[in-house]
């Protein structure tokens, strides 16, 4: 077999200056959100030794968790959409939408699911309690039913900028206290930094705000009665991963790092459990078909970054609530990336790369110095009281926004390529406008808006 010489650090240097036609190879560097030096070219020169953050589960024999998310209003229609998803590739299910608060409406929304087979979790905000003991009803005090109660009333608080968030989270952790001894299969929190990502914030003060959220729970549930390896247990990471694949990949490893740190400073070092879903900021409107794109490329991130379980938002859920052709294609996307592109074959494919080892270790470190900033102002509930966390996000966000109008980043679709005349694509409920964002809240944005709307005044 014929071998070739590795070229050294110099000589991929010398080969890039010459591409570059003279050009310095310092003029490629720049700074991401979080102040982070992101380079060209990347070498054992950095340093970094090959890191290993390996996802712990292996749901029904695959790498990871294929989750979908079902919202609606009427239980047969939710119980279709569940059925259909489970029988067609789903592994479990996420669950939004009033009809989660009520037992009498949850249960017939899952006629005929398995809950000792089939995860079910919730997406239920600041009805999160009425929710889970809803679907603790529903699971008849099966011990093995696999329940995810994703408790996460600081999310709920964070979004709408205020709230009764002390009661919450103490309410919150004596349910989930009172569930676990019932159900010991069961996850009652999910500590995510989704809020924080959606409203336009960088990937450390996600990870950060995640990372604050798991110590508010775990100390609130050990308040309330759980043992302190029994909370860490029921604590589910929730982290964003969009269509920047490398960077959302490497945020996913570098969550699993950082949890090592909170869990064994906890005195129990617990595998840290990762659920990824897709950015909803990443998503376009107007022209909703290179969604698809974006979307793949997320579930491409969550795959390759060792995630539990990975959840794919419809393509046309900018628009609204999706029909049951989008959801398919959700579902197929993940098994696609799962049974043809073979991505679980591989434990920790990103190890061993020099950029994505450098640049997990960067966006661990971070967020690490993020979340010790928010423990220091008391911890995530008081910085968030405080107006603390949201100013921080808010400097991200206008980085990212401008990076956006001056061409430094683009999106196909929305600032580059533009077809002229998209095709719409129909969704099953349209849902409202987007809200201004408000002061105090980490309001949801979709950076795609401000260009749809300016294509739809020239339009007028």
């Amino acid at each position: 077999m014929t071998t070739f010489p590795t070229p050294t650090p110099l000589e991929w240097r010398e080969q890039a200056e010459k591409a570059l036609k003279g050009r310095a190879i310092e003029s490629l560097l720049h700074l991401d959100a979080d102040g982070l030096l992101i380079r060209p070219l990347y070498a054992d020169a950095t340093g970094v030794q090959a890191l290993r953050a390996p996802r712990t589960t292996d749901a029904e024999g695959r790498a990871w968790d294929l989750r979908t998310l079902v919202e609606g209003d009427e239980a047969a229609t939710i119980n279709t959409a569940v059925l259909t998803d489970l029988e067609n590739g789903a592994a479990s299910v996420v669950l939004k939408g009033a009809f989660t608060t009520d037992e009498t409406t949850l249960a017939a929304a899952l006629d005929g699911v398995a809950l000792e087979l089939a995860p079910v979790a919730l997406d239920a905000g600041f009805d999160g309690v009425k929710a889970a003991e809803a679907l603790a009803a529903v699971a008849k005090g099966s011990p093995r039913a696999q329940l995810q109660f994703h408790l996460d009333p600081i999310s709920a608080y964070a979004e709408a900028g205020g709230g009764e968030i002390d009661a919450a989270v103490t309410e919150a952790a004596e349910v989930a206290a009172r569930q676990a001894a019932t159900y010991p299969e069961a996850r009652l929190f999910l500590a995510s930094g989704r809020v924080v990502h959606e409203a336009g914030g960088s990937a450390g003060q996600e990870l950060a705000f995640a990372a604050a959220s798991a110590v508010a729970y775990v100390k609130a549930a050990v308040l309330a009665g759980l043992t302190t390896e029994q909370a860490l247990k029921g604590v589910v990471l929730g982290v964003s991963v969009d269509a920047e694949y490398f960077d959302a990949l490497a945020k996913v490893r570098a969550m699993r790092l950082i949890w090592a740190s909170v869990s064994k400073a906890f005195g129990h070092e617990t595998p840290a459990i990762i659920e990824a879903r897709s950015s909803r900021r990443m998503l376009s409107a107007r022209d909703p078909w290179p969604n698809l794109l974006r979307l793949t490329a997320a579930g491409f991130a969550g795959a390759v970054g060792g995630a539990d379980v990975v959840v794919l938002d419809a393509f046309t859920r900018a628009e609204g609530r999706p029909d049951a052709f989008a959801r398919r294609q959700a579902r197929n996307t993940q098994l696609v990336l799962m049974e043809e592109a073979n991505l679980g074959r591989v434990d920790d494919p990103a190890a061993g790369s020099w950029f994505l080892d450098s640049r997990t270790r960067d966006m661990a470190e971070a967020g690490w110095t993020e979340f010790q900033s928010i423990e220091a102002e008391g911890g995530v509930v008081d910085a968030l009281k405080h107006h603390l966390i949201q100013p921080r996000v808010e400097r991200a966000r206008g980085q990212l926004e401008a990076a956006l109008k001056d061409g430094a980043r683009h999106m196909v679709g929305v600032t580059k390529y533009v077809d002229p005349d998209p095709r719409p694509a129909p969704v099953e409920a349209a849902d409202p406008a987007f809200v201004p964002v408000r002061h105090g809240a980490l309001t949801p944005v979709r950076f795609a808006a401000p260009f749809e709307n300016a294509s739809e005044e020239a339009a007028q």
